[in-house]
């Protein structure tokens, strides 16, 4: 029987971000692999770039400047972030964050999101009743295409239906 390592160094994020292209935005790095209980990317933003007002409604998440400067805004007022700045973002909280005339570069950690899925509502019994037949009207529900909504960088689904950029790693969102 073989084990997991105990630990692992996983990158060096100096060339990381040194390496990539001065144009490059999004994410530059993310932790990889599926025996793992922890996401991570590092983001970068342009100058003056920023992600729209959003809530994380299931994760905390922990956000480390890594290079640049920029400012959290949350509900109690701006925050400025510099180098090694960090932020804890707890769920539900709204905060959107705007990066300095130098752009910003933040490493962000958080618990890993359990695999998009449909699931019965809570406390239902017995299987779902059958897809409506032709004369009945389906209430409700999402579209049947969400690709215009799930992020070309790192994959996220954005919750909010008006969102231009991702909320994870700042991402322009298909249009």
């Amino acid at each position: 029987m073989t084990h997991p390592p105990l630990a692992e160094v996983l990158t060096e994020l100096d060339p990381v971000i040194a390496d990539a292209p001065a144009d490059a935005a999004g994410a530059l790095w993310r932790l990889t692999g599926t025996r793992r209980d922890l996401d991570s990317n590092v983001i970068r933003l342009r100058p003056d770039a920023a992600v729209g007002e959003h809530a994380e409604q299931v994760l905390d998440v922990m956000l480390v400047v890594l290079a640049g400067s920029g400012t959290l805004h949350a509900e109690d007022g701006p925050h400025p972030l510099g180098r090694h700045a960090v932020a804890w973002l707890p769920k539900g909280s709204r905060r959107s964050l705007a990066a300095g005339p130098d752009g910003m570069t933040y490493l962000t950690v958080h618990t890993r999101r359990p695999g998009l899925g449909i699931s019965p509502p809570s406390g239902l019994q017995s299987p779902p009743s059958p897809l409506p037949t032709s004369g009945s009207s389906p209430e409700g529900g999402e579209p049947a295409c969400l690709l215009h909504r799930v992020c070309p960088d790192c994959g996220r689904l954005s919750t909010e239906l008006d969102a231009n950029y991702c909320t994870r790693c700042g991402s322009a969102l298909p249009l």
